[in-house]
């Protein structure tokens, strides 16, 4: 191979090795997060064990089937005077020897009320079970949304933090050396520093929140929080559709998975009441049996007989007469339960109504404030650069210029803020609607520079 094909191959495995990764964005961050969060784990389990309660709860209405055998060791003396004369030649006065038997039972509810009751509490718990999986997902979905848009937050504070620090120890220098040759005011040396130590302490407590952000996120997705994809330039928010509360709180009610959940809750405990009320109904079986009996050893046929079979169908029909007042009281405490259902029920509907209200305002709002709030940013902007120029000019003083640079960060700090909480609203209404789903991260993950 030629020298200049060495050379380009070299370089081009340089040029790869040197390339940075690619960042992760809020989809890997989900991706990541699903393998590794316990609690989702955790739901998981959950499920798969709810499942079975609907397959329980079809069992009691399908045939029992029921082997049973036993061996048992008998040693028999009877006196044969006690027994009468025609019997006395045919039964042994002793023996001993091994009764086996073999037993197998089928019974088929035919008319079952509590059993049909507990068939749909069961299955209903299933449902139950299905809700709570959702409810787990959809917490993931949030927390990872809140993971990521608080470190971009962080980062972003962390650096308003260092430009002003930046900025302000300029500020300084520059009245330092106007007061070493007479052209300045001690006054301004003194509250330059202070706003210095200021930004200090705010870098300080920026840099610190931004750890902290970080390992939230790396103990929720087991990745290290370094790279994350920002927000592209030009980012621009858009209202919720449908673009009314009043919609966002009725398919809250309807689709919440916390209402869903204590609908569930309801439901169940109304079966509940369904299934001790049906308690003292009588049942109706239909029984079917066959069944053989041996012995081995020297036992006589009329104590252990041998090689007997028997073979039984027929009804059984159950009363339940009395339980010493249980079931009764059972019903009453039932009744109370779902009563304690139904109003948590309607609280769990107030809640929602109230965080789909909540979550709407802080998306539609945040559309305005973001608008607004850019519009500072760049008003302050020019402010600071006219501030800028008076000083030069002798018409304004470094005071006025640290005053315009505190404007223009703390408005910055504002706007990164805004984003975060609008973009974070989104994922909370669509939670609180009980609509949240991969799909509204892939809608944020489109605002993100790849």
């Amino acid at each position: 191979m030629n020298q200049p094909v060495l050379r380009a191959l070299a370089a081009a495995a340089f040029a790869a090795a040197a390339a940075p990764a690619l960042a992760l964005d809020l989809m890997g961050a989900y991706e990541k997060a699903q393998s590794h969060d316990p609690t989702l784990a955790a739901a998981r389990s959950e499920v798969l064990a709810g499942r079975e309660k609907a397959i329980q709860g079809r069992a009691l209405l399908l045939p029992q089937v029921q082997l049973t055998a036993g061996a048992t060791y008998l040693k028999d003396h009877s006196s044969s005077s006690s027994l009468p004369p025609q019997l006395q030649d045919v039964v042994k006065p002793n023996g001993s020897g091994t009764l086996h038997e073999v037993a197998l039972e089928a019974k088929q509810p035919l008319w079952a009320p509590k059993s049909r009751a507990d068939k749909q509490q069961l299955e209903q718990q299933t449902a139950l079970a299905e809700v709570k999986h959702r409810d787990a997902q959809q917490q993931l979905i949030q927390r990872v949304a809140q993971a990521y848009f608080n470190v971009l937050l962080a980062e972003e504070n962390l650096r308003v933090a260092r430009a002003e620090k930046a900025a302000v120890t300029l500020q300084r220098d520059r009245a330092q050396a106007r007061f070493d040759v007479g052209r300045g005011r001690i006054t301004e040396v003194q509250e330059s520093q202070a706003r210095l130590d200021s930004v200090v302490t705010r870098e300080l407590q920026a840099d610190s929140t931004l750890e902290l952000r970080r390992a939230q996120f790396e103990e929720l997705t087991g990745d290290q929080a370094l790279g994350l994809a920002a927000l592209r330039p030009g980012f621009v928010p858009q209202p919720p559709q449908p673009d009314s509360a009043a919609a966002w709180q009725q398919q809250a009610v309807a689709q919440n998975t916390r209402v869903l959940f204590r609908q569930g809750e309801l439901a169940i405990a109304g079966f509940e009441i369904e299934k001790y009320k049906l308690a003292a109904r009588p049942t109706l079986d239909l029984v079917a049996s066959t069944s053989y009996k041996g012995q081995s050893g020297g036992l006589s046929e009329l104590t252990a007989p041998d090689g007997k079979r028997s073979t039984m169908i027929g009804l059984q029909f159950s009363v339940p007469l009395y339980a010493g007042g249980a079931i009764t009281s059972k019903e009453r405490e039932s009744v109370a339960r779902r009563s304690q259902a139904e109003q948590e029920v309607a609280a769990a509907m107030r809640d929602a109504r109230l965080q789909a209200q909540d979550a709407y305002l802080a998306v539609r709002t945040g559309v305005s404030r973001i608008g607004s709030l850019e519009q500072s940013v760049r008003s302050d902007t020019t402010a600071l650069e006219a501030t800028m120029l008076g000083r030069d000019l002798g018409t304004r003083t470094e005071l006025d210029v640290l005053d315009a640079q505190q404007r223009l960060y703390a408005s910055q700090r504002d706007l990164a803020q805004a984003r975060n909480d609008y973009l974070i609203g989104r994922i909370q209404l669509a939670a609180a609607a009980g609509a949240l789903n991969e799909g509204d991260l892939a809608a944020l993950n489109q605002f993100l520079a790849h």
